[in-house]
C-alpha cells in the first residue's frame, strides 16, 4: 500500500537544496529587502515542484534498470511502493502547481519559458540525453544555469558576465565530478548501471573537471575585481577569494576520496564543507548588504 511517505520520498526533497541557485541573483546583488526575499522563496517553491516532477519522470524511465541495482532498487517506483500511473499523476500535479505559482505570483512569459525549458531539457535527458556523452553533463549544468537566470528575472536583476561564467564553470565541474564518482564507484559494471559511463574514462573526467575548477576560481576572482572597480563595500569581496579556493579544495577532496556522486550528497554529508559555505555566506553577506 502506497503511503504519503513513499510519495514524499519519490519527490526527493533533499534535492530541493539545488534550488538555492534561484537565490544567487538576490544574494550577489545584495537585495535583502523583504519583498525580494519573498519573491525568491516563492520562486524556489515553483522550481522545487517542477524539479520533483523531473525526478519522478526520470525514476519512471529508469525503473527497469533500477530494479537490477543494489541501491536504486529501493526507490519508490522501482520497488513498487508507488505505482507508475500514480507516479505520472504526481508528476503532472507538480508541474501544474509549478506553472500556477509562476503565473499567479510573477506573470512573466520569460520566467514561464525558463521553467518549462527546465522541464523540457530534463525530459530530453531522461529519454535520451543521459546516454549521450558530453550532452549529459551539459544538461545537468544547464539546470543550475536556468535556476540562476530564473531568480534574476524574478527580481529584474542583472547577472554579470563574470558571475555567469563562474556558475557555468562550477556547475560543469560538479556534473563531471558526478560522472567521475559514478565511474569509480561501479567499476567494471559502470556501463551497465549507466550507459553513458562506458563512453567516459577517469582520465578524461579528471582533466576536464580540473579545467573547470580552475576556471571557476579564475572567473570568481575576476568577478571580485569587477566589484572592486565598482567601489563601495563591494570592493572587499576580493578578500573572499582565498576562502572560495579553500571551499573548492574541500569539495575536490571529498569528490576524490569518497563515493558520493551527487553535489547534494557531498554537501549534506560533510560538516566541514557546510561550515565553510556558511562562513562564506556570512562574510559575503556582511560585505554586500
Amino acid at each position: 500500500m502506497t503511503t504519503l511517505r513513499d510519495v514524499f520520498r519519490l519527490m526527493r526533497p533533499a534535492h530541493w537544496l539545488k534550488n538555492a541557485f534561484v537565490g544567487l541573483a538576490l544574494f550577489f546583488a545584495g537585495q535583502f529587502d523583504l519583498p525580494s526575499i519573498l519573491l525568491v522563496l516563492v520562486g524556489m517553491a515553483a522550481f522545487s515542484a517542477i524539479s520533483s516532477a523531473v525526478y519522478i519522470i526520470n525514476d519512471i524511465c529508469d525503473a527497469p534498470g533500477d530494479r537490477l541495482h543494489e541501491r536504486k532498487k529501493m526507490r519508490p517506483i522501482a520497488s513498487g511502493a508507488v505505482s507508475v500511473p500514480l507516479g505520472w499523476g504526481v508528476a503532472f500535479l507538480l508541474i501544474t502547481i509549478s506553472v500556477i505559482i509562476d503565473f499567479i505570483f510573477f506573470n512573466k512569459w520569460q520566467t514561464l519559458i525558463l521553467l518549462l525549458g527546465y522541464l523540457f531539457i530534463n525530459i530530453l535527458y531522461s529519454l535520451k540525453g543521459k546516454n549521450i556523452p558530453i550532452l549529459d553533463v551539459l544538461i545537468l549544468s544547464g539546470g543550475f544555469m536556468l535556476r540562476m537566470f530564473y531568480g534574476a528575472l524574478l527580481l529584474d536583476s542583472f547577472i554579470t558576465n563574470w558571475l555567469y561564467l563562474t556558475v557555468l564553470s562550477i556547475s560543469l565541474y560538479m556534473a563531471l565530478g558526478k560522472r567521475r564518482n559514478e565511474l569509480n564507484k561501479y567499476g567494471e559494471d559502470a556501463g551497465n548501471v549507466r550507459k553513458v559511463l562506458s563512453s567516459y574514462t577517469t582520465n578524461f573526467l579528471d582533466k576536464n573537471m580540473y579545467v573547470f575548477l580552475t576556471l571557476s576560481i579564475l572567473f570568481y576572482a575576476l568577478w571580485t575585481m569587477h566589484m572592486y572597480d565598482q567601489g563601495g563595500r563591494g570592493a572587499y569581496a576580493i578578500w573572499t577569494t582565498p576562502l572560495v579556493i579553500v571551499i573548492c579544495m574541500r569539495y575536490s577532496l571529498i569528490t576524490e576520496t569518497r563515493q558520493f556522486a551527487d553535489p547534494v550528497e557531498i554537501l549534506l554529508n560533510d560538516k566541514t564543507l557546510i561550515g565553510l559555505i556558511i562562513f562564506y555566506g556570512l562574510i559575503m553577506g556582511a560585505i554586500i548588504i
